[in-house]
């Protein structure tokens, strides 16, 4: 008997450290590849065994006969858990897309830097902006929301019930054009500013065609760009934050 109630106890945690498991291997700030493998399993059994008395109840309470079912079940919580990661993860690359935007108007295309999130390189605005956004996420606290919206997931996605594969591409498909449309945002005052700086130039040129433009628009395109950066940085990261939150929102409702 108590090895019964044993076994169906390790299987219900064992689905529970599937989804949230498989989430924060993904997830922005905490599933990144600085930090240690043995750190995210840890935390991820952690988690795992403190949500066994919250979810319980939601989940199949007998472990199955079969080994095909407890796969297939262990399958469905893997890709829910691997879409929930993803969902947040594409948000946070809305950042290097206002990076790229913002390093071709800052006349620094060319400088790069080391991307934690896309453990690669990347622009140097860029990088900056996406570290910015991992440190934002621990800063307000908005991973205890990811945590809270994978808890919620669980109406959303039951366990045992293969997601409809339809819905969930035109969901992740959505979720990039949606990224690249809040990078765009961002970057659109740096955009409307570079348009008229350009303009101006193209005036100065035809107004006066003995002054070199090209060695004056060069540093005076990248003293500006830092300046309105400063001045914006605040608010870009306030709309991104908005942004984030209502991405995890959407599993809460």
């Amino acid at each position: 008997m108590l090895s019964d109630i044993l076994t169906d106890e390790i299987f219900v945690f064992l689905l529970i450290f599937t989804r949230f498991g498989t989430a924060l291997m993904v997830m922005p700030a905490l599933g990144e590849g600085l930090v240690p493998a043995r750190v995210r399993l840890l935390l991820a059994l952690f988690v795992a065994g403190v949500m066994v008395p919250v979810l319980g109840d939601r989940l199949p309470q007998e472990a199955p006969a079969s080994p095909f079912e407890l796969l297939f079940l262990l399958l469905v919580e893997f890709l829910v858990g691997l879409m929930l990661g993803l969902s947040a993860r594409l948000l946070v690359t809305a950042m290097d897309v206002a990076g790229m935007l913002l390093s071709f108007q800052m006349s620094m295309s060319n400088a790069f830097a080391f991307n934690p999130a896309m453990a690669t390189q990347g622009s140097l605005v860029g990088s900056f902006l996406t570290v910015m956004a991992i440190t934002l996420i621990f800063v307000t606290d908005l991973h205890h929301l990811f945590f809270a919206a994978v808890v919620a997931s669980y109406d959303m996605f039951p366990p045992g019930e293969m997601p409809v594969m339809g819905d969930a591409a035109q969901m992740i498909a959505h979720l990039v054009s949606h990224s690249f449309q809040v990078g765009v945002q961002i970057a659109a005052p740096f955009l409307i500013l570079g348009l008229t700086f350009y303009a101006g130039l193209g005036l100065l040129a035809r107004l006066m065609p003995q002054v070199q433009i090209f060695f004056i628009a060069m540093p005076m395109q990248l003293l500006l760009g830092i300046v309105v950066l400063m001045l914006a940085l605040s608010g870009m990261a306030l709309f991104w934050l908005g942004e984030f939150e209502q991405a995890l929102f959407y599993y809460m409702r």
